[in-house]
């Protein structure tokens, strides 16, 4: 019999498309001037990559030891802190005219699905830490 191989958890697919989605569109200097390379693009970047690294590190953390469990939860809120942060600068990114509407949308559901795959995790680990 052939073993099949572990799927990956959802939501670290999710945040790896985010990464690679935030770097596309942030690299092109005719979307993002210069200018705005070290603040926005910068920002934008490293929160997305962020995100990414907290869900990791947070699936990494044993739910059965107290310690861990502690701070898993601490991280999969600072995720979720993360995608509002990331959210405000798409939008900002929007505002100043370096995107459009469509691609903001796309890239604002890919933060959303991010977030709520997060927070229903969040509630998963919450529920299952109260029982013993």
């Amino acid at each position: 019999m052939e073993k099949k191989e572990k799927a990956e958890f959802g939501v670290i697919v999710k945040a790896k498309d985010l990464v690679k989605h935030s770097f596309i569109v942030t690299n092109s200097t005719t979307k993002f001037p210069k200018k705005y390379r070290f603040t926005i693009v910068t920002r934008i970047q490293n929160r997305s990559v962020d995100i990414f690294d907290c869900i990791v590190e947070a699936n990494e953390l044993d739910l059965n030891d107290t310690a861990e469990r502690t701070e898993r939860l601490k991280l999969q809120a600072k995720v979720m802190t993360y995608c509002k942060e990331l959210l405000f600068y798409i939008e900002l990114s929007q505002d100043m005219g370096f995107i459009t509407i469509s691609s903001c949308e796309y890239w604002v559901q890919m933060v959303v699905n991010v977030k709520n795959m997060t927070a229903a995790w969040h509630k998963r680990d919450k529920a299952r830490a109260i029982v013993p």
